[in-house]
């Protein structure tokens, strides 16, 4: 879908491939940030609840990140740009990291200021250069979209594989069998504070997987970034996959009607 114009703004708060090409595919223009936390540390007994909690940790980490950029931000010298028109009279812009101010100066024509003399929209054109769109108080909303996956195995769950001979074995469990994604999105409202998560699970049962797919797949290596080394859509493995209850998309890592009614209800 060819990407339109919003009323709002969009960070996708992940790294993931997969979830930038299903944003994109949704017809949404979007900024990217990462969370650095180490996922490990959180732990919670049911997939549902450790999915929703490592997207909310994500995006408490993206908001510090913000956080900080902003306090640079106002350490930073205020800005300040002064220009006049051929009238004599003074425009003096102000601004800073919450607000824009406007002062207008008029003063008696002197010759002392014809160095600075710019037209008053030469002004107004270099004023819309500074950097202060994403701050002042009626900006259009920002939401971060930030999410989560596991893979579920005989009620086991499943990361990231930690090596090839994990990733070997959670392959040839998969073969014959089935495994399920519990997956979460999570939408914040920067500009209200407003949040809104919920998770989603599919059912995905395989047929046989020959071992000489399994090595090709390791020896490629997209399946050690992945949860439980589960990628269905990849050209090697989507032969062998018998049947997929729920949504591919959603087992790629986005699902996009459950991440399209998370975003109108973040409005």
């Amino acid at each position: 879908m060819e990407a339109t114009t919003s009323p709002f703004k969009i960070i996708l708060g992940s790294s993931s491939i997969a979830r930038r090409k299903i944003l994109a595919e949704m017809g949404y223009e979007f900024t990217i940030m990462t969370a650095d936390i180490d996922e490990k540390c959180i732990r919670k007994e049911k997939p549902e609840d450790l999915v929703m909690a490592l997207a909310e940790a994500k995006a408490d980490a993206i908001l510090s990140k913000l956080q900080t950029i902003s306090n640079q931000e106002k350490d930073d010298e205020q800005k300040i740009l002064i220009a006049a028109d051929t009238r004599g009279e003074l425009l003096f812009f102000s601004s800073c990291t919450t607000d824009l101010a406007f002062h207008r100066i008029f003063i008696v024509r002197h010759e002392c200021f014809t160095s600075i003399a710019l037209l008053s929209t030469d002004a107004e054109a270099i004023l819309q250069r500074l950097p202060i769109g994403d701050y002042v108080k009626d900006a259009e909303p920002t939401l971060l979209v930030t999410c989560d996956q596991v893979v579920v195995y005989e009620g086991v769950v499943r990361e990231k594989p930690s090596s090839k001979e994990e990733a070997r074995q959670f392959l040839k469990d998969y073969s014959g069998g089935h495994a399920a994604t519990v997956g979460s999105v999570l939408v914040t409202n920067l500009k209200t504070g407003f949040r809104k998560g919920e998770w989603d699970r599919v059912e995905i049962y395989f047929h046989t997987i020959p071992d000489e797919t399994i090595e090709k797949l390791i020896e490629e290596g997209t399946v050690l970034y992945v949860a439980g080394g589960l990628i269905i859509e990849h050209p090697l493995i989507l032969p062998f996959v018998k049947q997929v209850v729920g949504t591919t998309d959603s087992v790629m890592g986005l699902p996009k009607a459950l991440t399209e009614k998370l975003i109108k209800e973040a409005l």
